[in-house]
């Protein structure tokens, strides 16, 4: 294994490209249809979509309405069960604390993020909370995957309200 192996991004499958599409898609439903941040988070276990989420933390009055946190509501409600072995979460933005905490307990098995967080980032940007050995559940974690997308779509969002 070379260096540059080591430092080359993950590969991602065809499959996770189209997931991401469908984040994409519910961050532009967050920011047109509601006015939020643009995030959107597809939660899939089993080849089947148990959770959609987007930010919708102005539109409910309430600070813990992040797109991962909806997507995980969905899933719990439709499943009955607060836990998801095994589900992939995807989410254009890398997740925050407060979301990654959520995942752990959910016991969710992956993440794949398309922009990093370099502020708030709880996914290996500024904290690892997903994979630190403190708890009893690490979250296999893959970001990168339509970066530009996401970031393209933050930046615009920000600029737009300066």
């Amino acid at each position: 294994m070379t260096d540059d192996t080591l430092l080359s991004p993950p590969l991602f499958s065809a499959e996770d490209e189209g997931y991401m599409r469908r984040a994409l898609q519910l961050a532009a439903h967050a920011r047109d249809a509601e006015n939020e941040v643009p995030v959107g988070a597809v939660l899939v276990q089993e080849g089947e979509i148990i959770g959609l989420g987007w930010n919708r933390n102005i539109t409910l009055s309430d600070p813990t309405a992040h797109a991962e946190i909806m997507a995980l509501r969905a899933a719990g409600e439709k499943l009955a069960n607060y836990r998801m072995p095994g589900a992939t979460l995807y989410v254009t933005l890398e997740p925050c604390a407060m979301c990654a905490m959520a995942l752990v307990h959910a016991r969710i098995g992956r993440v794949v993020y398309a922009a990093t967080d370099p502020k708030t980032g709880a996914a290996g940007s500024v904290f690892d909370t997903l994979v630190s050995d403190r708890h009893n559940h690490r979250v296999d974690v893959a970001g990168g995957l339509l970066a530009e997308e996401s970031s393209s779509m933050l930046r615009e969002f920000f600029r737009s309200r300066r």
